[in-house]
């Protein structure tokens, strides 16, 4: 009986301040969907950065005949050169970094740019201006700078690039589009709980005579203030259940129907199960803001 009255006070606070109520859900709504789309993107840079990081390899490129740097003033690498090369890499010394390396020749590299790129080049491009590589891959790929140090001023590289630098500027812009998308969430979540707290305080001074008799007859601070509570609950709870359908149509329209068709390089998309995460993550997020907000609203208002 007494959860019952409880519950009939919230609802009619509900209706009694229903614009209030579908502005806290609508601002619930958005920024909960940006604190959505951030942890979205968040995941979705890991994934790409554990996809490429097991994949990107680190490059000895050996030196050319063109090759202007000091440790290739001999001209294109000899083949003492490379075999010195290849037995550093296979040394005990580089054995617990190096998982496996290729080698590449210059006809290879050579046939290889013409079938990515077609036969056309094949009159700007010559062997002799690719040169020899060795591509090795690493069992962490932190650990590419060390490949960089033991190879840097040997005579016969040219230099040593780890490709998954060229990937870095794309990080770093992913990175910021998510501390942007941050920043507005943060900046509608504090929108959601100044509403939630200027709506529960309506209801209350809507409602100060019924209180008044509350409090005359001994009704508990806490039984008074529960009714404002589940309002700015509740309308949080329908703010983050929109929130978390936007993210699974996001992620059904958006990803899997618009950039898995459009955009090759990225192999690994976050999907439902991930939405699966998130979305119990923002829901909590929405309860306890709302719940806090309101319980300092009414407090503060009974107070006065």
């Amino acid at each position: 009986m007494r959860m019952q009255l409880i519950l009939g006070e919230a609802l009619t606070g509900l209706r009694r301040n229903a614009s209030m109520v579908i502005s806290v859900v609508l601002v619930t709504f958005v920024s909960l969907t940006f604190v959505g789309a951030a942890m979205l993107m968040q995941i979705q840079i890991g994934k790409m950065q554990d996809y490429w990081a097991d994949r990107a390899q680190v490059a000895v490129f050996m030196c050319r005949a063109d090759s202007t740097v000091t440790t290739c003033v001999d001209g294109a690498a000899t083949q003492e050169q490379l075999d010195a090369v290849a037995a550093q890499l296979d040394s005990p010394a580089l054995g617990a970094v190096v998982r496996d390396v290729r080698f590449e020749s210059s006809d290879e590299a050579y046939q290889n740019l013409l079938d990515l790129y077609g036969q056309e080049y094949a009159d700007y491009v010559t062997p002799e201006q690719l040169g020899e590589t060795y591509w090795v891959n690493l069992v962490d790929p932190a650990q590419s700078d060390v490949i960089t140090e033991a190879f840097n001023g040997t005579p016969g590289v040219d230099n040593v690039r780890n490709q998954l630098q060229y990937l870095e500027p794309l990080f770093s812009a992913l990175t910021v589009a998510t501390y942007i998308a941050v920043g507005i969430a943060g900046l509608m979540l504090i929108a959601a709980v100044l509403l939630i707290s200027t709506t529960i305080r309506l209801s209350a001074f809507a409602r100060r005579k019924e209180l008044g008799i509350m409090r005359l007859v001994g009704a508990s601070n806490r039984f008074i203030q529960t009714p404002f509570i589940l309002e700015g609950v509740f309308a949080a709870f329908i703010g983050s259940l929109l929130a978390g359908g936007a993210i699974v149509a996001g992620i059904h329209f958006g990803v899997n129907g618009y950039l898995k068709d459009r955009i090759d390089f990225i192999t690994k998309w976050v999907d439902i199960s991930d939405a699966a995460v998130v979305i119990p993550i923002i829901i909590l997020i929405g309860l306890l803001l709302a719940a806090l907000s309101a319980g300092f609203a009414i407090r503060r208002w009974l107070r006065t």
